[in-house]
């Protein structure tokens, strides 16, 4: 067995890159692991290829609803699914080729593409070879999180990973879960011309604000058929046909069918192949994935622990930004100052568009603090109005004392572009004067945010007894619809 001792050892090329590469073209010696496609879960089974689906298949469903702008299309769309597949497969395989090659071609930077597996302290096994590191870095991922039900472990289901590559569009699915990675693919299947079924033990994206929830909810429902309160009691596959018997939840018992089954019910970190207790690395307590502080070290001295894989953020953008504060902190000289992610977003690409950034209204009752909420509806914006949007919504939670955002909704059209402004207010400590104090071009989507101010202006105003306007009044010309606001302590 060979041995080779590296500046920085790798495992991962997904978030790992932002590592990998730059610590290289800066002289140092990096030993890369990557077993499987380069570019990491983002790349080749998660964000990329899926809003690639979901693309042109929302682009189907705005040509359906185009007679509410008085466009009639003499037929309706019909979505290539094989060739829409075939693309996005093809292009992503190129993508993750070119990273491969970018990495085999960039000098102090040599690939291991087998698993990685700690055989002591900063040592590992990869292949027939044992290497060693100054510095280690796991950036190994999570994979899709099969749920223990009954008869499941022995049919045919699929996840998002082979979603993602299925050229053949099954005719009515049963969607199993009800986060973003179900709403996304399940309505993308939709529209591309399958009927789900969407099963979901409590409710859709619980995890967002439950008002931008439950309003997604109503809309979501209105073109996808979903059973809520269901929990999966055992799985059947006979002749093709899926069969899901549960209880619901008034107690009784029903049965789903489908032709084929698409489990989505959440993700658990990639550690069972690392032998981690053989370096000293420990897990969290809550067994949510590798214990770090909040400089990424984790329990072992000089090996660090970032994205999916610790279970912190999901997301790839975080990733992005603990590889950036790792490449700039494991290799200095004095102690780091911790991580700080900032205000951290998040959007899910369904029908309709949601993004959040900062607290909900529950975290920020259960906190206690002192707020008020803005709302605006896209209905009564003028470009909701030039659009025939109906049902979107900008809701922003403010501090009474500090009239700082503390958290913002959005769900409807652009959704995961409109909620940036509100990013940067956050990240910058801006108030709601400031958001104000500017001008929005007349009329775009971001007046509605502008709106969402307003209300929550009034609401103070309200508050502090000098407002005599009209809550949640619209000003402007043309503008006179009215949103509402809520007062709270």
């Amino acid at each position: 067995m060979t041995t080779r001792n590296y500046d920085a050892i790798v495992i991962g090329s997904g978030g790992g890159l932002k590592i990998a590469l730059p610590a290289a073209k800066q002289g140092y010696r990096v030993a890369l692991i990557e077993p499987d496609a380069f570019g990491g879960t983002c790349l080749n089974r998660g964000c990329i290829p899926s809003k690639m689906l979901i693309y042109p298949t929302e682009f189907a469903d705005r040509i359906r609803d185009a007679g509410k702008l008085e466009l009639h299309v003499a037929q309706p769309p019909r979505v290539d699914f094989a060739g829409l597949i075939t693309r996005i497969c093809k292009t992503i395989d190129a993508m993750s080729e070119t990273i491969r090659m970018r990495c085999k071609a960039t000098d102090n930077l040599d690939i291991y593409p087998e698993y990685a597996q700690f055989i002591g302290p900063r040592t590992l096994r990869a292949g027939d070879d044992e290497l060693t590191g100054d510095r280690i870095f796991i950036a190994t991922g999570s994979r899709p999180a099969i749920p223990d039900i009954s008869g499941l472990a022995g049919t045919p289901y699929i996840t998002s990973q082979q979603a993602l590559r299925q050229t053949v569009l099954p005719r009515n699915p049963i969607i199993l879960g009800g986060g973003y990675i179900a709403v996304e693919l399940g309505n993308a299947w939709r529209a591309a011309g399958s009927q789900p079924t969407f099963i979901v033990r409590s409710r859709l994206l619980r995890r967002e604000d439950r008002e931008i929830a439950d309003l997604f909810s109503t809309l979501f429902k209105r073109r996808n058929k979903v059973i809520q309160g269901f929990l999966p009691k055992a799985v059947r596959h006979d002749n093709g046909i899926f069969t899901i018997t549960g209880q619901t939840a008034d107690g009784g018992q029903q049965t789903v069918r489908g032709d084929a089954l698409l489990v989505a019910t959440g993700v658990t970190p990639n550690t069972e192949r690392l032998a981690l207790t053989n370096a000293g690395i420990e897990l969290a307590a809550d067994g949510g994935g590798i214990k770090v502080d909040d400089c990424l070290r984790t329990t072992a001295e000089g090996v660090y622990a970032m994205g999916d894989v610790i279970c912190r953020h999901l997301f790839r953008h975080t990733v992005n930004r603990e590889g950036e504060y790792l490449l700039k902190t494991a290799f200095a000289a004095t102690p780091p100052a911790p991580l700080d992610y900032g205000p951290v977003p998040h959007a899910v690409f369904g029908d309709p568009e949601v993004a959040g950034v900062g607290m909900t209204e529950e975290m920020v009752r259960e906190k206690g603090l002192s707020y008020v909420v803005g709302r605006a509806d896209y209905a009564d914006s003028n470009q909701g109005l030039a659009r025939q949007l109906d049902g979107g919504r900008c809701k922003i939670i403010v501090d009474r004392v500090s009239r700082r955002l503390l958290g913002a909704h959005i769900i409807g059209d652009e959704a995961s572009t409109m909620i940036h402004l509100l990013i940067l207010l956050m990240k910058t400590g801006g108030t709601l004067d400031d958001l104000l104090d500017m001008i929005f071009i007349h009329p775009a989507l971001p007046e509605i945010v502008r709106d969402a101010a307003r209300d929550a202006t009034e609401a103070l105003k309200r508050i502090a007894g000098t407002g005599d306007g009209v809550a949640g009044e619209q000003i402007g010309v043309g503008e006179m619809g009215r949103g509402s606001h809520g007062l709270h302590r």
